[in-house]
Formats: C-alpha cells, structure tokens, sequence
C-alpha cells in the first residue's frame, strides 16, 4: 500500500515531524474556498496562524528554535479533512474471497487496517467502523478491529460501533449479553439493526438504555421505510445524549412526499441525525437508493454521508471515497457543493463527535489539500491529495497525466495534473 504511506515533501529536504516529535509544519500558497491563497502554519496539532503567502516567514526555525517542515501547496485547494462516519471495515475487502467472509482475527485486522489506510488516502482522518458482534463471530472481530485502531492511532482515529444481530427473546439473550461485554471491551459506541429483529421496538430499547447506562452514542441501520416505526424509534432516542445517528435511511425516499416529510420534521425535532451512504448500500440494510438529502436538510436534520460497504459482496466495487460521495451528492442528487462537502466532512465529524474544523487559528489541523482551484473542480478530478492529521502529513497521493507525443499539447500549454518525466520513447 505505498500510496497509504507518510512521504516527505518534494518541495523540502526536511520531513514532516513525525508524531512524537515536537515541530511546525508550513503549508505555502495554499487556495482556500473564498479565493485566498495563504500560508498556514501548524503546531502541537493545531492550525497556528492562517496569513497571505509568504507572510508567515521563510526561515527553517520558528522563533522559539522549534523545528519548521513546509510543504509547497500551490496549486491545491486547502480544506478541512473528511471524516469517514459509516464503514464496514470487518467485512472489506472481502468480495473476493469464496464463501462466507471469514472471521479470524488476524484476517479482520489485516483487512481492517488495509481498509483504514485506503480511506486515509482518500483523506479521511477519522473514520467510524460498524463491527458484527456475537452469533459465530462472537467478540473476535471486536478484538481485531481494535487491536487495529491502536496501531493505527498517529494516522487515523478510529471508533467502533458494536453490532449485534438479535436482542429481544430468547434469541437475543447472546447478542445483549454480547453488547454489553463489548461496550467494556472498548467499543465507544452501540448499535445494531433493529430491522431484522423481531420486534424492533424492543431492540431499539435494549440499545438506548446500554448507551444511556454507559454514556455512548447510538450509531443504528435502519431503511426507514416504516414511517410508523420511525417516529416511535425518534420518540424514543429524542433527547438521548452524547446523540443518536441513523443509516442508511434510504426509505425515506420511497415515501409519499407528505409521509417523508413528518418523518424528518420528526427525526429533527428529536435531534437524531442521519448519515446517507450515495456510493451503494452497506447490506446490512439494502433497499437501494439514498436517503432524501434535501428534504432532511430542509427539515433541520443533521445529514452526513458516508461510504458504506469498501469492497465486499454488498458493494464489490466500493471505494471508501468522501469525495466520490460529495460528488454523487451534488451531481445526482442536487445537493450544492459546499453543503455536499460539509456532508462529508462537518457534518461527518459531528456526527462522530468530533470538534469542527475551519481553515483559521485554533482549529485542529486535520486538513486536505487536493489539487485544483475551486471545490467543484476539485469534486470532478480529486487525484492528487495530501492528507494532514495532528498537525503533520500522513498520506500523499499523486497523480500525473501526460499526453504523449501531442503538439497541440506543447502548442497550448495545457494543463497537466502533474509534471513527470516523459514516457520513455516519447
């Protein structure tokens, strides 16, 4: 996975500080969304100053001696990182693998991580995973998925969600005993899908008083397409806090209008926010489409949106993309550029719990930079990427595109996403 790899800057002989390291990181000549093109200095993982280029100095030490890395931004759109709010890292990448996807620790972990860094790449540097608890898996992939967290911890943030399949009657008594256990094991949040139980109510109840009792979030699956059940489960989470987060709520956009929009007045009125999944569905609930974005949103329903399934049988082609899911939100579902990248990435780290980011003094340094001028440019040809978590790079992706052999090329001085050597024989 070399493009998931922290590099040095081609533009410096000094590396980033790495994540014991005291030091400041220069981003120069960065283009923020209002046309700005700044400096931006990072330290202890924040966001130090924000001033006009060069403005910041050009010396290799900071006034107290501390250390300075700068990383030439010019030509990139500087913007607050992604966050990865709805994925399935115990089952991706599994699609491939013939017959059930297999549990043993050491492949979820492998798995997991491999999916972590993939997403970190495409620049999110938090990312919730939901985890299946109990049944044949037991705690096992519980265990793994946190055994990855803690050798990802300088990379990416990672929570886990803990997943159980039944919790009402007989059959559910393993799954809530189960619940319980993982909530001690490390799992910060609760959840599950009260869809397929029995009685959904009944789950919806055993999951909310685990949260209340331990103080968690509540992250569930639902489609959404029982408006019935909808607003009992908003009556129930209304008020709950640190808060309630449903998925993938497609349903809610096979509705009659009218229908559709008493359930989100609903949702918002109980302060329960959604997270849409744009890029295909996760199968733990798949009906297909995406939740009613617009109609959430006008509604006052916090709305984020993740990827889902990355790689599995419910999605094989699946990405793990945040940019891909802003863009299939603008593009498809008319969803304006901004509130499409807020989707995934304000709204994603609030519905993580996570302190909000802006591109000025004070606010954590988890930042994007993606080659390009302007947020939709960016949302169409999001190749070249540098990741910042903590105040220091963590993942670099870069991408060159050449045409060879073209006089008009030379003729017209046409952009190129990179400036690599020629193909050999060119």
């Amino acid at each position: 996975m070399p493009d998931s790899q922290p590099q040095p800057s081609p533009s410096s002989s000094d590396p980033p500080s790495g994540p014991d390291e005291p030091g400041t990181l220069l981003l120069c000549g960065a283009r923020l969304m209002d046309g700005r093109v700044v400096d931006v200095r990072l330290g202890a993982g924040r966001i130090e100053a924000v001033g006009t280029a060069g403005s910041l100095g050009t010396g290799r030490t900071t006034a107290p001696g501390a250390p300075v890395a700068r990383v030439d931004l010019a030509g990139h759109l500087l913007l607050p990182a992604p966050a990865e709010p709805h994925a399935h890292g115990d089952t991706a990448l599994s699609a491939e693998i013939d017959g059930p996807v297999p549990y043993d620790g050491q492949d979820v972990q492998r798995r997991f991580t491999e999916a972590a860094l993939l997403q970190l790449g495409h620049g999110a540097t938090a990312l919730r995973s939901h985890v299946h608890v109990g049944d044949v898996q037991g705690l096992g992939a519980l265990a793994a998925v946190l055994r990855a967290r803690r050798a990802l911890r300088g990379l990416v943030e990672v929570t886990a969600v803990a997943m159980p399949r039944l919790l009402t009657g007989v059959a559910g008594a393993e799954g809530l005993a189960m619940l319980r256990d993982a909530v001690k094991m490390g799992a910060s949040v609760v959840g599950g899908c009260p869809d397929v139980d029995p009685d959904p109510a009944g789950y919806v109840e055993a999951v909310l008083d685990i949260a209340s009792e331990h103080g968690c979030p509540v992250d569930l699956h639902t489609d959404a397409d029982d408006p019935a059940r909808l607003a009992r489960l908003a009556a129930m989470a209304g008020g709950l806090r640190p808060g309630v987060t449903l998925g993938p709520c497609a349903g809610l956009a096979r509705l009659p209008a009218p229908v559709a929009s008493r359930a989100a007045d609903q949702l918002a009125a109980a302060g329960v926010g959604v997270v849409a999944l744009p890029q295909g569905g996760c199968g733990t609930v798949d009906g297909g489409g995406t939740a009613p974005v617009r109609l959430l949103r006008s509604a006052g329903v916090r709305v984020a949106a993740g990827s889902g399934a990355l790689r599995d049988v419910s999605n094989p082609v699946g990405r793990g993309d945040p940019l891909e899911a802003a863009y299939l939100l603008a593009s498809r579902d008319g969803v304006r550029a901004e509130d499409a990248y807020d989707a995934v990435s304000g709204a994603a780290r609030a519905a993580l719990g996570l302190p909000e980011v802006r591109v000025e003094a004070g606010f954590p340094a988890e930042l994007l930079a993606v080659r390009g001028e302007t947020l939709t440019g960016v949302l169409s040809l999001a190749y070249t990427r540098i990741v910042v978590h903590r105040g220091r790079v963590v993942a670099r992706t870069s991408a060159v595109r050449e045409f060879c052999g073209s006089a008009t090329e030379v003729a017209l001085d046409l952009p190129r996403q990179g400036r690599g050597k020629p193909f050999p024989g060119a």
